[in-house]
């Protein structure tokens, strides 16, 4: 399943998650739209949907400060 979601300051902000279950565990993948920089996250089926986006999210972006792009204008709700 895939979703995306986006900043709210009307920027391109916009990251596209993908969901796939891994039996007991759930693979939830962030792709950032602008630089197809993907990152990836394990959770359990527990976890709300928020939590794992939530997860993956603050996964990409410590990946992209790294790479030195902005990413304060991306968030969840």
């Amino acid at each position: 399943m895939r979703t995306a979601g986006r900043g709210g300051s009307g920027t391109s902000g916009e990251v596209l998650f993908e969901f796939t279950q891994l039996g007991p565990q759930m693979r939830v993948a962030a792709i950032d739209a602008a630089t197809s920089v993907e990152v990836v996250v394990i959770a359990p089926l527990t976890a709300t949907r928020l939590q794992m986006q939530n997860l993956a999210l603050a996964k990409l972006r410590r990946r992209l400060e790294g790479q030195g792009r902005a990413t304060d204008d991306r968030r969840l709700f």
